[in-house]
């Protein structure tokens, strides 16, 4: 959409500026000799000061590329594709995304073969998209003309441009990006004024971000953890203190510096391991599930004796240990639910010197957002001590063992789901959590006693709103036994159709009623690859091969809705509970499109050898979610799911820009309907 507006208003502003500016780009053509049978076609624009041309090869979110497109003739062949020089590479606020241009003098060039030895034309058109610091302008489609010697003419001349333009075919989209060390332009005073805006933009969007993971289902857990290790730690403030802080900074150390590192060394994809494979996220369940049991009193986690002694005569020694292994914990425990996000900031850590800075920045901001709300509550515990001591300080170490033990039964659902074991299906994980938060809720009425606990005589006000928000919590959640979608949970739960017993699926199973009519399910090939182990949503049908999406498509004549998701993904699950449910999604997911659902972190589904990928490191890729998150990667330069596409059949992207996580159904709406306008 973005591009489309800019688009119109480069039209807009093309009218008003007609007078003062027709083209803020000069063009020249000439023709070079490479041998008898060959020749290359020169394009050169000299850009005025200011204003930016745009790559053939950049993001589709982002502005207008350049255009050439040539007239069919039988006098020559195109060898290739129109090779560019390297562009300047930034993140543009505007666009949110890598945008690829050029300014000063730039050269392409397009290499032909001589058909015959007469003389020849190449004719065409040039469309492109100009920008400036203030705004954006589409001037007027150019023509072109070269005319090329026959073979045995060598020298090289300039054509004026052709006054008339003839229909022309489009060139088939570029494959693959052709550097050249030409026509680098120094970076202007102007754009490093607007670069060093565009980091403090992205710094201070960052910080944000970090404060916000506070409330996702991998991070809130922790908060227990760390409440707890200083609440215990406080006999000396002014110590107290210095740890808490340094526990900040670990944080904001391990984000900035150990991740860049880890980004640079293995690649974004190491921070996708570390949030979706099933080794780390059964180790995060083992470390949830020891420190309840050390909360619930069965043991005391402590650090060694030595250290103790040794940090009273030096301070530096077990005193910033301690500190710095419940910060590393933290992250990496996070990773599950900030990985996707700082792998998609990443993705360009090792593309260009441009992205790499815009790389460090977010993950520098990240790392203070994240650490600030939790370097709060590291300092809180030193009021508390202020406070009376005694059985309630035991009653929140117990509280928080319930939270652990809930909480850590995540970790254990994604490796689960990545490994297909089938432990933890929807309702089985569901009635753990009524018995964890149930049996919570007796304890805060003191109808349960922990080691260290004194007889509950009274009921305060404050424990009894508490056990009445627990147990609503618990009676809300039943329902979820038989299918109840429990929106607000979407995030923590397996996929309702790993569910065994869900009324929602025996009345969908045949047909769904929706607003606009009722949408017949069981439409597509029961035979489709994968559909035997992957699911989508009840009330949806999806294929999990895109090339088996693109024929049917074709068949269909509708536009291919592919949804990059994943099993572990809990902002996929919330996207498909809170948007895909709605009537008008749903008909028109269901009616207008055809659904392709790649999962990024399906790996236990071996390919068969034919089709093994090759990625651009040269790793051969055996598995169906290291296929389909190459593809995403290469294909948009993202890797976080969710991440929606509406494509064609033949795979031509049909949207200004494609859809992030965003949970605003009209939006949502409006997008797809752009995709079913673009596709006619």
């Amino acid at each position: 959409m973005k591009r489309i507006m800019l688009a119109l208003l480069g039209i807009v502003l093309s009218t008003s500026l007609w007078a003062q500016q027709l083209d803020p780009a000069k063009w020249s053509y000439s023709v070079k000799e490479i041998s008898d049978s060959e020749a290359e076609l020169v394009f050169t624009a000299k850009i005025d000061d200011g204003w930016h041309l745009y790559s053939q090869y950049t993001d589709p979110a982002g502005p207008l590329p350049i255009v050439f497109e040539f007239t069919r003739s039988a006098d020559y062949e195109l060898l290739g594709k129109v090779q560019e020089p390297k562009p300047h590479e930034e993140l543009d606020p505007l666009f949110d995304c890598v945008v690829k241009s050029f300014s000063g003098t730039v050269v392409f060039r397009q290499k032909v073969k001589r058909v015959s030895d007469k003389d020849f034309t190449v004719n065409g058109i040039l469309s492109y998209q100009m920008c400036n610091n203030g705004s954006c302008i589409a001037p007027e489609d150019r023509d072109f003309s070269f005319k090329v010697p026959g073979a045995k003419v060598a020298a090289a001349e300039e054509a004026p441009a052709v006054a008339e333009a003839e229909e022309v075919d489009t060139v088939a989209e570029p494959v693959a990006v052709v550097d050249e060390p030409e026509a680098v332009v120094a970076e202007q005073p102007a754009e490093k004024e607007k670069k060093s805006q565009s980091l403090i933009v992205i710094f201070l969007l960052a910080i944000g971000g970090g404060i916000l993971t506070m409330f996702t289902p991998c991070v809130f857990p922790m908060i227990p953890m760390t409440v707890n290790f200083f609440m215990h730690n406080g006999d000396n403030k002014r110590k107290s203190r210095r740890q808490a802080w340094f526990f900040g900074f670990s944080i904001v150390f391990i984000f900035a510096v150990l991740g860049a590192i880890l980004a640079l060394i293995f690649g974004p994809e190491a921070l996708y391991f570390i949030g979706t494979h099933w080794i780390p996220n059964l180790l995060f369940f083992v470390i949830f599930f020891v420190f309840a049991l050390s909360f619930f009193g069965l043991f005391e986690i402590k650090m060694p004796e030595k250290w103790i002694n040794s940090s009273d005569e030096q301070a530096d020694k077990g005193g910033w240990l301690a500190p710095f292994f419940i910060a590393l914990t933290t992250v990496l425990v996070s990773f599950s639910c900030t990985g996707p996000i700082l792998g998609a900031a990443l993705v360009g850590l090792t593309t260009s010197s441009t992205d790499r800075w815009v790389s460090l920045v977010t993950m520098l901001g990240f790392g203070i957002g994240f650490a600030l709300p939790f370097t709060l509550l590291a300092m809180f515990p030193q009021a508390l001590k202020n406070m009376k001591s005694g059985s309630w300080l035991n009653t929140v170490k117990v509280s928080f063992a319930f939270l652990e033990l809930a909480f850590g039964l995540k970790f254990l659902q994604m490796a689960d789901l990545y490994c297909n074991w089938g432990l933890l299906p929807r309702d089985i994980y569901l009635a753990l959590w009524i018995v964890i938060f149930g049996m919570l809720g007796f304890y805060l009425l003191g109808k349960l006693r922990f080691k260290g606990d004194d007889e509950v005589k009274e009921i305060g006000t404050l424990r009894l709103f508490l056990a009445i928000a627990d147990l609503a919590f618990v009676v809300w959640m039943i329902p979820g036994l038989w299918g109840a979608p429990l929106k607000s949970l979407s995030g923590f739960l397996p996929p309702q159709s790993s569910q065994e017993f869900d009324i929602e699926r025996m009345i969908s199973e045949r047909t769904t009623t929706v607003a606009a009519g009722t949408v017949q399910v069981g439409k597509l090939p029961a035979d489709r690859k994968y559909a035997d182990k992957l699911h989508v949503p009840l009330g949806f049908e999806a294929f999990f091969d895109l090339d088996e999406a693109k024929a049917y498509a074709r068949q269909q004549g509708k536009p291919v809705f592919i949804d990059f998701t994943g099993k572990t993904c809990a902002n996929c699950r919330e996207m498909e509970h809170y948007v895909w449910t709605d009537p008008e999604v749903k008909r028109l997911l269901n009616d207008e499109f055809v659904m392709c659902s790649l999962f990024a972190d399906e790996n236990t589904i071996e390919l068969p050898e034919s089709e093994w990928v090759v990625d651009e490191k040269g790793r051969t890729l055996k598995t169906l979610g290291r296929k389909n998150l190459n593809y995403q990667k290469t294909a948009f330069n993202m890797n976080a799911q969710p991440y929606y596409v509406i494509v064609n059949a033949d795979g031509k992207v049909l949207t200004a820009e494609n859809y992030k996580y965003d949970r605003d159904v009209q939006k949502f709406v409006d997008w797809l309907n752009e995709g079913i306008k673009n596709n006619k």
